[in-house]
């Protein structure tokens, strides 16, 4: 045979390769299922596997049929022919239990079919049809949860005989109330939710709207029943053979094996040992799948850290503590700090993973002073590394991510290598949190005045009249005017803005020297936002708070804001006054900020479209070694290839991450207003003679 052309073979190579990787990535994307990502699941899974592949193909293998009798081992332990033993008629017990096993498994999964299929078949009907249709269901399934299950199985035996499969079958039925019952309540939620009546909006039909928006939300909850079930299913068939109502003799099972092992537990006690493990082992098998299976594949990290967790981050605290003090990169000496004055030097904050600071990080030598009575504003897009910035300063990073290295230093201490009971004493007394969403703060259990009160009562160690006085003072202090009419609300009793003002409130109830705003007016209408800055605004003046402001606002910032701190891809690119460094920006990505914000242009020289940066911020496992944002500059060159330090800006106080940032101040250019690939890099040029492709073209 000729060989192919050399273009036709480089055409099949090519189409080879996508449906190669293609098939990687699935292989990939199995193994990571959570099915296969927690030990007790895969064990379980191998086990029942195991089981029903020994019990299907038990006549190829098992060294004795199951009515085999040996008279010369009679109730023998384990030996070389009977690796298990054998029982009072000298049958071998290995052969006995792979030879029960399928049947055991595949009645109890009739089980679970029938009753979770009906329960969420009812459910579903129920939550969707309307009241009159769920209260008919609902009393059903009442009257059927009271009746005398084993009585019912037992007039059933007594009709039909020891008929499993039906048996199981009718008990599946009586538990699909149960079912019912656990499914109804998340069915009505999910049905309340606003998809579901977009899609009754779009037209689409009751029953499609139950099975492509209601059903999958009901996954975890069905799996965990089914697990549930499965269990019960096989312990109650032991149970019905253990009392003689099993399968007819001399057919194997479980729990008449069990049967006729308990009347030997004293001159034969090993009898019990393998058919009872075996019956154990499945069952935990059955629930470790269930737990696995059950679990949210995009819950979020609980926000009680592990033992595992808390013991990571000792370490990593412990290895903080023992570092020495070095001067940080931009020339500022560490130590101790004047009273009441933050300073974060050369701040990191990694995943953790088999040792402290090995893991990927999400935030690179971070540094910044928050002076007595001053407002700092953390300025970038999503993915910056802001927020977890900001959490670091009150220890509350999630779990699974810990300080690396630097230093904290508040009020002499250094709250990087403080432990999280030492923390305790910082929060809420020194350094409190105001949230993005106020209803994380606010439990909805519980009044407002009972939460105030109570926080107030625990920080400062008041009485309960004096707390409540103090409370009401505190409303009064952010703007409610209605002070005690609020007190005996519940937060879903009132409007965000005034939400996030008891928020406010409830931060300052420790009387902090630092509050950490965590972009406190990103939810709120404009005309709330701005009562919300004033009032900031006025705490700081009046009580000489510092500020630490989270925002994507420039306007936010420009606003309230004494110092900026402009972070990209977890590094600050920029920090100094704000004043300065919004009317003269020196990093390009500062630059083009500006030029996206429509507030931070003129009328006069409105442009016609705004300017937009290509692109968005690298994965944190992706960053470069050079300029983490020369990939969407349009000013990058090869000198961006290299680590770029922060260095003292040419002009006032400020830093600078940029090695061409007195150029690009010299010659005075502006961020385009047009799309640059990524790929071209452009040489700074005076902005009189800077052309754009189009221009060219």
């Amino acid at each position: 045979m000729a060989p192919a052309p050399a273009d036709q073979a480089e055409t099949t190579t090519a189409a080879a390769d996508p449906a190669r990787n293609a098939g990687r990535a699935a292989i990939t994307k199995f193994s990571r299922h959570r099915l296969f990502t927690s030990p007790g699941a895969v064990a379980g899974l191998a086990w029942l596997a195991a089981l029903v592949t020994a019990s299907l193909t038990a006549p190829l293998w098992l060294p004795f049929k199951t009515e085999d009798q040996d008279f010369t081992a009679v109730l023998s332990g384990p030996t070389a022919a009977h690796w298990l033993g054998t029982d009072e008629l000298g049958r071998d017990i290995l052969s006995r239990i792979f030879a029960a096993a399928a049947g055991t498994l595949g009645t109890s999964m009739l089980t679970v079919i029938v009753g979770v299929g009906l329960g969420t078949v009812l459910a579903m009907l129920a939550a969707g049809a309307g009241e009159r249709t769920e209260a008919v269901i609902s009393r059903v399934t009442e009257v059927m949860m009271s009746l005398p299950g084993t009585v019912i199985i037992l007039a059933v035996i007594g009709a039909v005989g020891t008929n499993i499969p039906v048996v199981m079958a009718i008990l599946g039925v009586l538990m699909s109330a149960g079912v019912y019952r656990v499914i109804l309540g998340q069915a009505k939620s999910l049905q309340s939710q606003l998809y579901v009546d977009a899609a009754k909006v779009d037209g689409v039909s009751p029953l499609r709207i139950s099975l492509r928006h209601v059903l999958p939300g009901l996954a975890n909850t069905i799996v965990v029943q089914a697990a549930l079930i499965f269990a019960v299913g096989m312990l109650i068939q032991a149970g019905l053979a253990f009392i003689g109502f099993g399968p007819p003799i001399p057919q194997p099972s479980w729990g008449g094996m069990i049967q006729g092992a308990s009347q030997h537990v004293y001159d034969a006690p090993w009898m019990m040992v393998p058919t009872g493990a075996v019956l154990a082992l499945t069952v935990l098998s059955a629930n470790a799948i269930g737990n696995a299976l059950g679990k949210a594949p995009n819950a979020a990290a609980p926000h009680l850290p592990s033992a595992a967790a808390r013991r990571q981050r000792a370490k990593a605290v412990a290895a903080i503590a023992a570092a020495p003090v070095h001067a940080t990169k931009d020339g500022a000496p560490g130590g101790e700090t004047a009273k009441g004055t933050l300073s974060v030097r050369n701040l990191s904050v990694g995943v953790d993973s088999s040792g402290a600071g090995t893991g990927v990080r999400l935030v690179t030598d971070v540094s910044f002073d928050v002076g007595q009575g001053t407002v700092l504003g953390l300025v970038g897009e999503s993915g910056c590394g802001k927020t977890m910035t900001a959490l670091s300063l009150l220890g509350l990073l999630p779990s699974g991510v810990s300080v690396t290295g630097g230093q904290i230093l508040w009020n002499g201490r250094n709250l990087a290598a403080t432990t999280d009971k030492d923390m305790e004493s910082v929060r809420g007394r020194e350094i409190a949190l105001i949230s993005q969403e106020p209803m994380r703060a606010l439990d909805p259990m519980f009044t407002v005045g009972y939460q105030l009160t109570a926080t107030i009562r625990r920080l400062r160690g008041m009485g309960k009249a004096e707390a409540r006085k103090e409370a009401l003072s505190l409303l009064e202090k952010v703007g409610i005017v209605d002070a005690a009419r609020i007190l005996k609300t519940y937060p879903h009793q009132i409007s965000g803005g005034m939400a996030q003002r008891v928020a406010i409130a409830l931060a300052l109830s420790g009387k902090p020297k630092l509050l950490v705003a965590d972009e406190p007016t990103t939810a709120l209408d404009v005309t709330v936002q701005a009562e919300i800055l004033s009032l900031l605004r006025a705490l700081v003046k009046d009580t000489g708070m510092s500020v630490v402001m989270v925002t994507h606002d420039l306007g936010v910032v420009a606003d309230i804001c004494d110092q900026v701190a402009v972070m990209y891809a977890g590094q600050v690119v920029e920090n100094g006054r704000t004043a300065a460094i919004l009317d003269s920006p020196r990093h390009p990505y500062t630059l083009a900020l500006l030029a996206a914000d429509p507030h931070a242009n003129h009328a006069d020289s409105m442009p016609e479209r705004l300017a937009t940066i290509s692109g968005q911020v690298p994965q944190p496992k992706d960053w470069p070694s050079g300029c983490r944002f020369a990939a969407r500059c349009q000013f990058a060159g090869s000198a961006c290839l290299e680590p770029v330090p922060l260095l003292p800006s040419g002009a006032g106080e400020g830093l600078v991450r940029c090695v061409k940032a007195d150029q690009l101040a010299v010659e005075g250019m502006d961020w385009l207003a047009t799309d640059i690939p990524a790929s071209r890099l452009l040489e700074v040029t005076p902005k009189q003679t800077l052309l754009t492709e189009k221009d060219m073209a």
